[in-house]
């Protein structure tokens, strides 16, 4: 994990929720109040036998003059796939990315 003068630290998060459901997300954290702090969430999936994660959806969130950002959703997967989250985290020009595991959804 890449760390700065103002960027501290940045996670993502994926929790399957049931079938056909994940939570996804992720966190930026900055050592003091930044002119702007951001997170941009993308979600992919894959096939078991797949040998590339691919897109799924994204957003992106941002806030001023503070020291952390969060943002997270609830969201309907289509089963049969792994989920994953990737981010990138960034206070003022520092930037970082972070990256989950994957976790399996099975159909409804």
């Amino acid at each position: 994990m890449t760390r700065g003068i103002d960027l501290q630290a940045g996670y993502s998060k994926i929790v399957r929720l049931g079938a056909g459901k994940i939570y996804a997300g992720g966190t930026t954290l900055a050592n003091h109040d930044c002119k702007t702090v951001k997170v941009a969430v993308i979600v992919e999936r894959a096939k078991k036998d797949d040998d590339h994660w691919k897109y799924y959806d994204s957003w992106e969130a941002e806030d001023e003059n503070t020291d952390r950002i969060m943002s997270n959703r609830a969201m309907v997967g289509e089963g049969d796939y792994y989920y994953r989250v990737r981010c990138y985290h960034s206070a003022n020009d520092d930037v970082s990315s972070s990256f989950t595991d994957g976790v399996y959804i099975e159909e409804l």
